[in-house]
């Protein structure tokens, strides 16, 4: 799965819950993606959505996705036109959901990480190489398992199933 992402680091703290990333509010009203975007990371920061540039990279700190276990944080991420997220740590219940939905879950240090970085993620067989161009620091990340690669590079857990990609693994 070598991968190659590029983007501004729109930096969020520790525990960042699901509801912090999607209000349980917003989401009485509609469960559409497209529509809930507006409302990213409304809590923690009101004109944050309005900021989001296509290929930002969303970087927290430890346990990001704590919280309760919807599905619905991964695709409003992703609806916005971020690609990946880079965390210390993710909660196990939203990793699962942001590969399940096509969503990059990066573990590696963000303690050096500053708002508006320009960051350069490489991904191939040896791991995960986080390069941020800005601090002139690189980071290795976890590698991702072989299957979670080959479902983000299906797009998400539906195409990887829909292509039959689980008969040749």
């Amino acid at each position: 799965m070598p991968a190659r992402l590029e983007g501004r680091a729109r930096v969020v703290g520790d525990n960042v819950n699901t509801d912090y990333i999607i209000s349980s509010t917003r989401k009485r009203e509609t469960l559409d993606e497209q529509i809930l975007k507006r409302y990213l990371l409304e809590t923690l920061d009101p004109g944050f959505a309005a900021s989001v540039r296509d290929g930002d990279l969303l970087v927290g700190g430890a346990n990001f996705g704590c919280g309760s276990a919807m599905e619905i944080a991964a695709t409003v991420i992703l609806a916005s036109g971020i690609r990946a997220v880079l965390a210390q740590s993710f909660s196990r219940t939203f990793f699962r959901n942001a590969v399940n939905n096509g969503l990059m879950p990066i573990e590696c240090d963000t303690s050096g990480i500053i708002e508006g970085d320009r960051l350069a993620i490489t991904i191939d067989a040896r791991g995960v190489l986080m390069d941020n161009r800005t601090r002139g620091v690189m980071v290795e990340g976890e590698p991702l398992r072989h299957m979670m690669a080959e479902i983000l590079d299906a797009g998400g857990l539906v195409e990887y199933l829909r292509r039959g990609a689980w008969r040749r693994a």
